[in-house]
């Protein structure tokens, strides 16, 4: 039998590639606009909760990109009181296969890739649905894909003001002062929910409770808003979707399913339906329905995380590790 061989990129490696923001957004945008050309094929996530006694699970993502001749699966953990003992919340490994044949191609470790490809969806969901003038951002949670939406979005809308705020205040304090060093300009770390999402033009949610509580008020939605809530446990209101001139997810199948997400309460409640939806981002992205179309439209998007994403930026990471020499090669077989 020949030999097989697969390309194992670590954390050290990932860092080393230092893909550019824009470099990150636009590998994103190649797996959302196959998404919306009917290129791809993706699964609604699995969950395993090993232990109920420990507040922690583990999602499993599957998808294929037909353009990138690769299929995927990623494994994450998302465990809250990982900080307790010095690890990051959540770790991932990303496993890329020939779509052809099966057989591994690479295993990434995919802790920073979740974290970058969630900001970077974030981003291509304000590109596509908030007003190109929004100036003002209010972003709760503290997590590693909280800086990565907020480093992004800035990077498209060049923020007048950035509010964060996070449960504990040491750690939305050292969130606003690592942003503030690294984008140049002043974050503010504020000390209420209110504070944070109150008139802000693009609202961003994504706390970690430990059961859903409606923190995130209807009533600070101002009209002309895009408001993007994707806490694994609800943060906002039943009221919310009323107030929507529309609606968008980052794949509907995904949204409907499973018991966890910041609008899950929604479906069960008839409010978000096929009905209600306008759309999937990738639609908008390719041009099948329109994106934002007013300024006065108030906007909600709601992206459980794909594994589209992951497959595009991993494919974009190995495409670049292979360019300049990094990883490891290892024998499968």
């Amino acid at each position: 039998m020949t030999s097989i061989h697969l390309t194992w990129l670590n954390g050290p490696d990932i860092e080393a590639l230092a893909l550019t923001d824009d470099e990150i957004i636009a590998a994103v945008e190649t797996g959302l606009m196959a998404q919306g050309r009917g290129e791809t094929v993706i699964e609604p996530r699995m969950h395993l909760v090993p232990d109920p006694a420990v507040k922690g699970h583990f999602n499993v993502l599957r998808g294929y990109i037909a353009p990138l001749k690769l299929a995927g699966v990623k494994i994450v953990g998302d465990f809250v009181e990982n900080y307790k003992r010095g690890l990051p919340s959540e770790m991932a490994l990303l496993n890329l296969f020939d779509p052809t044949t099966g057989m591994p191609v690479a295993i990434l470790d995919a802790t920073a890739i979740t974290d970058m490809r969630t900001g970077a969806l974030t981003a291509l969901g304000a590109k596509y649905l908030a007003r190109r003038n929004s100036r003002v951002l209010g972003h709760v949670g503290a997590r590693g894909t909280a800086y990565w939406n907020v480093r992004l979005l800035d990077r498209l809308f060049d923020f007048a003001e950035i509010r964060v705020h996070s449960r504990r205040p040491e750690s939305r304090n050292a969130f606003a002062e690592r942003l503030t060093a690294d984008l140049g300009k002043k974050v503010v770390a504020v000390d209420s929910w209110q504070a944070c999402l109150d008139g802000a033009d693009i609202m961003v949610e994504a706390s970690r409770l430990d059961r859903p509580e409606p923190l995130f008020r209807t009533a600070w939605v101002k009209k002309g808003a895009l408001a993007i809530p994707y806490g694994t446990m609800s943060a906002v209101e039943l009221s919310l979707t009323d107030i929507m001139d529309k609606m968008v997810v980052d794949d509907w199948g995904q949204a409907r399913a499973g018991k966890f997400g910041a609008l899950r309460a929604h479906v069960d409640a008839g409010k978000l339906s096929e009905a209600t939806l306008h759309g999937e981002l990738c639609e908008i992205a390719v041009g099948k329905k329109p994106g934002r179309e007013r300024d006065d439209e108030t906007i909600l998007f709601w992206h459980r995380g794909l594994s589209l994403s992951d497959i595009a930026l991993g494919h974009a990471m190995l495409a670049k590790a292979t360019r300049q020499g990094i990883g490891q090669q290892l024998r499968f077989a």
